[in-house]
């Protein structure tokens, strides 16, 4: 297998230049380093989801508030505490 030296890559470098032009480069090495990290985040199984929850835990964990909006939604008390029951 032959290899690449630097002569190699300057052509390519310009036949890219050539093709694309200069305003498009940035833009293109953009999409190259973001298709780049998405393929090495499947290969390794890491996934956003997995990220927006680690981002999103401390948050909700910061204020854990509940509090219910109808009768329907209060805990049921024991019966113990019900009050006085007539056992005659």
């Amino acid at each position: 297998m032959p290899n690449i030296g630097p002569l190699e890559i300057i052509i390519v470098l310009v036949i890219v230049l050539l093709i694309f032009g200069p305003r498009r480069l940035p833009d293109l090495g953009k999409s190259l380093g973001r298709g780049m990290r998405e393929f090495k985040d499947s290969v390794t199984g890491k996934d956003k989801e997995e990220e927006h929850a680690s981002i999103e835990e401390p948050r909700a964990q910061a204020a854990p508030t509940v509090t219910p909006t109808s009768a329907e939604e209060e805990p049921a008390r024991p019966a113990s505490a019900a009050g006085p029951t007539n056992a005659s």
